[in-house]
């Protein structure tokens, strides 16, 4: 069987597009932070689990409400699941807004459908509460299972969500108005980039703004936390050209996908293309002895190979060439994408790619 692959070629415009501060950069402590909780979903159909750890739990939240069971009484609780709970909280809530919570089943619950949330507290990395989460879950999974063991499940029910399931009760401290300065991270480090962005902050405001490495332009900025968000909102809405990429090849060798950017060039390079193909077929053969005489029937196998080779076809790439010339040759070669991987790879050992080639 052959494999089917997909190649795609971007070619990039040689002129970068400006683009706004504000999709480039990040601004340091102005951050999400992880929250996670261990709870406990309850009116399940039938669906939830029956282990040590859940049972535990179940007791422990009785417990809290004053309901005490004998340590010998094993409570049968199919539709209690325990689960993790996790959100993300973002920068500058404040207590009494909500967020997004999703909801993941931690043990043998086949589905939390129909699943009620009960009160979870969300903690940090740092041990402290910060949110409370509780609700009913929105799942988009579901399994059915027959009686013969066979089922079949659509999307993965076991996990759910909750829109605004968690209500924010601790604000976690920025160091957004600390400081004489904001600092802006790029998104991707690139020392001329750097540099530009700072050349634009420095255009408005002269000598505001000083590149500090690959990744970072340091700008000062008003102590007045008023002004300090003023001040932003100007820059992040300023428009600046982000420097050209270096120049990359992207080979995805399992789904035989092939990104090359616009900055690749190719040294003087001659190529030869040809295709060999083997074909073996298995014949069974059937001997059978006549009907008076002795002997057993024998199968035996019978093999052809057969063996062709296709034209080969060579083509030459001049000093200077680029992605729109790679492009139209391997096209005019017929080559798929296993072809093509085996072509770039061999011009990349030759020393006749100008830029990296990067297998994932």
């Amino acid at each position: 069987m052959k494999a089917v692959f997909t190649i795609i070629f971007f070619m990039l415009a040689f002129s970068s597009h400006a683009q706004r501060i504000k999709d480039a950069v990040d601004v340091a402590g102005v951050r999400s932070n992880q929250l996670i909780g261990y709870g406990l979903v309850v009116g399940l159909p039938g669906t939830g689990e029956q282990s040590p750890f859940t049972e535990q739990s179940f007791k422990t939240m009785l417990s809290n409400f004053g309901i005490t069971m004998p340590e010998n009484l094993k409570p049968k609780i199919k539709n209690v699941a325990a689960v993790a709970v996790h959100a993300q909280l973002d920068a500058f809530k404040k207590p009494g807004q909500t967020i997004d919570v999703t909801v993941s089943s931690m043990g043998s619950a086949q589905s939390l459908r129909g699943g009620t949330l009960l009160q979870t507290i969300l903690m940090g990395i740092d041990g402290n509460a910060y949110a409370v989460a509780q609700g009913s879950l929105v799942v988009s999974g579901l399994g059915a299972e027959g009686l013969d063991g066979s089922k079949i499940l659509v999307n993965t029910p076991t996990v759910g969500r909750i829109s605004n399931g968690a209500t924010v009760e601790r604000e976690v401290k920025s160091p957004f108005g600390q400081g004489d300065h904001i600092t802006f991270n790029l998104h991707r480090t690139d020392f001329t980039t750097a540099k530009l962005l700072a050349d634009t902050i420095n255009d408005l405001i002269p000598g505001a703004a000083r590149a500090i490495d690959a990744a970072s332009v340091q700008v000062n900025a008003p102590r007045d936390i008023n002004d300090r968000v003023s001040f932003l909102s100007v820059l992040e809405n300023l428009e600046f050209e982000p420097a050209a990429g270096s120049a990359k090849i992207i080979v995805n060798s399992r789904t035989g996908t092939i990104v090359i950017g616009s900055e690749v060039q190719l040294l003087p390079a001659a190529i030869t293309h040809g295709g060999i193909t083997v074909t073996i077929n298995e014949v069974q053969e059937v001997s059978q002895p006549n009907a008076f005489a002795e002997g057993e029937t024998v199968v035996t196998n019978q093999s052809a190979v057969n063996i062709t080779q296709s034209d080969a076809r060579m083509f030459v790439f001049n000093p200077g060439v680029t992605l729109d010339t790679l492009v139209r040759a391997i096209n005019e070669v017929g080559a798929g994408p296993g072809d093509v991987m085996a072509i770039l790879e061999a011009l990349d050992q030759a020393g006749a790619i100008r830029g990296e080639l990067i297998v994932i």
